[in-house]
């Protein structure tokens, strides 16, 4: 399995980048005010200094709020903002967007602007147009990728290099029991040197083993989510996880995510949680140790994918 040392992202004043991300996603949504603030004050307790939003997160709320978190250290953190989610990936929409984001974010520069997903009705070129003209008025750092194939990200790999930059991270699905990104995503990446930051490694709170407990969260409100996870071997996979967190006295979330952090590929997975109590578990993955054999066991409760080719006796 090709493995790769992670790109060296940093924040404006040098700061090496966190091994895992914080979304926001929650912010002025699920989470409160108050419980926004404390999640963000427990992640930047345990040392995350890479932080997510985007433009379509809670209407808006999501940015404002990290906003003014950010304001008295903003110097020493990696913020990452997405445009292009609705409205296509048109210059003017994409232009657009991320001035309003930068205004709710009250930011002149962010460090990371994904497009955050890929729009089959606009040229690919059109769009890095934009996005080298952000860079070159100094408005973003890096440029990256959200829910792209491999396909579609070489395509815009290539518009990018035409256009004297490069394609810096990618943020694609990733966990115990969504792992298509094994296939070829996260190998792409390795190639091409392209850092990797991981959503949903909890499954929209599938692996922490809530929802056999008869718990409520995305699975049980949210019609995307109940069939994105709604497969029986998934469920299946998540109450083996927590089986086996309590044969190890931790919890199947920490599992979950340290799973995902010890991937040959080296990702950084992007933790959430609506409360700081439910952060918990997710941060203590940051000191949980993974060795090989316990990482193999967890494996084998997900289902590996077959190789690119398909030809089953090459990925032995």
């Amino acid at each position: 399995m090709e493995t790769m040392n992670t790109p060296l992202l940093d924040a404006p004043d040098g700061t090496p980048v966190s091994r895992f991300a914080f979304g926001t996603m929650q912010f002025g949504g699920r989470a409160d005010a108050l419980q926004s603030e404390a999640m963000y004050n427990n992640a930047r307790a345990a040392g995350i200094t890479h932080f997510d939003t985007a433009y379509v997160y809670t209407d808006g709320a999501s940015e404002e709020m990290l906003g003014r978190m950010i304001a008295a250290e903003r110097e020493q953190l990696l913020i990452a903002t997405k445009v292009g989610y609705s409205g296509g990936a048109g210059a003017a929409n994409l232009r657009a967007q991320f001035e309003q984001s930068r205004k709710r974010l009250d930011l002149d520069m962010v460090d990371v602007l994904y497009l955050h997903r890929f729009d089959p009705d606009t040229e690919l070129g059109e769009t890095m147009d934009f996005f080298a003209e952000a860079r070159m008025a100094g408005q973003i750092r890096y440029v990256g990728l959200s829910n792209f194939a491999a396909w579609q990200a070489m395509k815009a790999q290539a518009e990018a290099q035409a256009r004297g930059f490069q394609i810096a991270i990618m943020q694609p699905m990733y966990n115990l029991v969504k792992r298509q990104a094994e296939v070829e995503i996260l190998p792409m990446c390795a190639d091409q040197g392209i850092a990797v930051a991981p959503y949903s490694p909890l499954g929209g709170g599938l692996l922490t083993g809530k929802y056999a407990k008869g718990g409520a969260g995305r699975l049980s409100e949210d019609d995307r989510y109940a069939t994105r996870y709604g497969e029986q071997w998934m469920k299946e996979a998540a109450r083996g996880l927590a089986q086996m967190a309590e044969e190890l006295d931790t919890d199947p979330a920490t599992l979950a995510v340290a799973w995902v952090a010890s991937a040959p590929w080296r990702p950084t997975p992007i933790v959430s949680a609506r409360s700081a109590e439910q952060l918990a578990p997710s941060l203590s993955a940051l000191d949980f140790e993974m060795s090989d054999d316990l990482r193999a066991r967890i494996s084998a409760l997900g289902r590996t994918p077959p190789p690119a080719t398909d030809r089953l006796e090459e990925g032995s």
